[in-house]
């Protein structure tokens, strides 16, 4: 039974106002709905897109700014500087419908070609994500780019580095306000709490330790902290005073932080020190990223070639304990607007000493051993590069590493104005020279030599130039100084104590390697290949010792002679010997 006023269509007939369609092209999905109003022959023309023809590709930057640059300069729908083809300001889609009809059509497009950056059901209209569009976390967006064959995102928080270092070289005179919110962020937390439980270190006050933080739940436990800093409830606790050996035979004084202070310092330094990394000079390397200790060797070893026979050898005294708070605060307050940071950067340098349960304030100074401190001597000597390189320059170079700093210069009389100047610019610092360390010292023809960073720089004639050409020429030449080779045999005599010569040897082997690797890449980069055959024969006789009182009464006449130098090598230990080389050859 049919109903009044209502006829059922037969097979194959148009329903309802829909007209009869002929061949049609490929309909994009997003174009085709079951239930459209308007003109839909015309929409159809409008949205049709051939089979044969493929999607044209726009050669041009990839990634976010890829897409914005194509949006906005070839569809125009979302930036209003850049005109449409078309010459006008409408929307990109056809004219058949209105706005609020076309608008309530686009749904999403279905891709083509799978992307790993894409979210399951495609993109939308605008090239955006149709799952979770718009979200951003801080300037390290979690977006990569639209080609699917592109590179993966870096790293969130190596690009937020580098973004506020290229911002902050931009503008040289900019001060950031907004650098507090980037400390809660997660994944800041974790690379500061991944870095701190690399550095590993001993527990502050409270006596937790990173194992217990690790037990407890290094989420749970970032969690927290990140929470504690967004609703600014974040205190730090006061730090313990710890004291180590000085190779002069004084003692060093220390201050740790509990872990937890140690991993919102960290977090701090991650965003700071890209922003200050853009103007400090190339004159500083200590504690800097992709700088080291051995650029600044090389440097002294190349103007060593180069005419520079006199060094002023500076040394300042009590420098961690004698930064002025107000001026470094001054300092930092040019890149750095915000309140709230310059607040907890205050907090740190202000927080109390824990010595024999006596809690003691402080006035001055960084305590050493916290994570923020070498930043903040770096940022407090970074007046003097400048004063330096500014009106000083033509006297000589300085490489300076932390507080520990010299003056190459060509003439004696260059040394000594050298040393009047540096004067002047640290007492404006509030700082000075201390008098028994500080000396000025003349290379020429190898009559003195000085030691940096655990080598003594001393010039020697080459022999190779002498026999070849009958020239005497001299090169600046360094190897490990007196005290570092106390002190590495003072730690393989700790390895290798009598009590261990029942132990396996390889285990005692197992744990001089580690030591004996680190202390031999360091000073491999030079002329220490005479050092380092000693010290082999130190760790063999050690070794042999160990034999020997082991075998006791029971030795046999003539036995010890085959434990020969081969014999502890084949059973892993490490060989110095042979492992001595130069980054690159100085040039005269």
């Amino acid at each position: 039974m049919v109903r009044a006023g209502r006829r059922k269509p037969s097979a194959g007939q148009p329903v309802g106002r829909e007209q009869a369609r002929g061949p049609q092209h490929e309909v994009k999905p997003a174009a085709s709905t079951d239930e459209q109003s308007g003109g839909r022959a015309a929409h159809f023309t409008a949205k049709a897109t051939p089979t044969t023809l493929a999607p044209e590709r726009v050669v041009g930057p990839g990634g976010v700014w890829g897409a914005a640059r194509v949006q906005g300069g070839v569809r125009n729908t979302r930036d209003p500087s850049a005109r449409p083809r078309s010459g006008q300001g409408g929307p990109y889609k056809s004219k058949t419908k209105s706005v609020a009809a076309q608008r309530e059509s686009e749904g999403i497009v279905v891709p083509v070609m799978g992307a790993t950056n894409n979210a399951s059901g495609g993109k939308g209209p605008w090239g955006d994500h149709a799952v979770g569009a718009g979200k951003r976390e801080g300037m390290a967006a979690a977006s990569g780019p639209n080609d699917p064959g592109g590179r993966r995102p870096r790293d969130k928080v190596r690009r937020l580095q580098r973004r506020l270092c290229a911002s902050a070289k931009r503008a040289p005179g900019r001060r950031f306000h907004a650098l507090y919110d980037h400390l809660w962020r997660r994944d800041v937390l974790q690379e500061a709490w991944r870095r701190v439980r690399a550095n590993k270190g001993a527990a502050g006050v409270d006596g937790q330790t990173i194992a217990e933080v690790e037990q407890y739940g290094a989420e749970r436990f970032l969690e927290e902290l990140g929470g504690a800093l967004r609703r600014h409830e974040y205190r730090p606790r006061v730090v313990l005073r710890r004291y180590i050996p000085k190779a002069d035979g004084r003692k060093r004084p220390l201050g740790i932080p509990t872990v937890r202070d140690r991993v919102a310092q960290m977090a701090a330094k991650l965003v700071l020190e890209p922003v200050f990394e853009a103007d400090f000079l190339p004159v500083s390397h200590g504690f800097r990223p992709r700088r080291s200790a051995l650029g600044a060797l090389e440097t002294l070893r190349k103007l060593g070639a180069k005419g520079h026979h006199h060094v002023l050898d500076a040394d300042i005294r009590d420098y961690f304990g004698s930064i002025d708070h107000d001026k470094l605060m001054k300092l930092v307050a040019k890149r750095v607007s915000d309140r709230r940071m310059l607040k907890l950067l205050r907090q740190w340098l202000e927080a109390g000493v824990l010595e024999d349960g006596v809690v003691s304030p402080v006035t001055a100074g960084t305590p050493q051993g916290g994570v923020i401190s070498p930043l903040l001597s770096n940022i407090y000597l970074h007046v003097l590069d400048v004063l330096w390189i500014r009106h000083s320059a033509p006297l000589g170079t300085l490489v300076r590493y932390a507080d520990d700093f010299v003056v190459m210069c060509r003439t004696k009389t260059e040394c000594a104005e050298a040393e009047t100047r540096i004067r002047v610019i640290l007492a404006r610092l509030g700082l000075e020279l201390h008098p028994d360390k500080t000396r000025r010292v003349e290379l020429r023809d190898g009559k003195e030599g000085f030691d940096f960073l655990g080598c003594h720089l001393h010039k020697r004639m080459s022999g190779r130039v002498w026999s070849r050409d009958g020239q005497k020429l001299y090169f600046l030449h360094r190897w490990p100084s007196q005290r570092s080779m106390q002190r590495i045999r003072q730690r393989v005599k700790e390895l290798t104590p009598r009590g261990r010569c029942h132990a396996d040897l390889r285990d005692v082997i197992a744990d001089l390697n580690p030591v004996l690797r680190g202390w031999g890449a360091y000073f491999k980069t030079g002329n220490a290949a005479k050092r380092f055959n000693q010290l082999d024969t130190y760790v063999w006789r050690r070794l042999i010792r160990l034999r020997i009182e082991r075998k006791g009464r029971n030795l046999k006449p003539g036995e010890a002679r085959r434990w020969t130098r081969e014999s502890f090598h084949n059973l892993g230990l490490h060989r110095l010997r042979g492992t001595v080389q130069y980054p690159e050859p100085a040039q005269c």
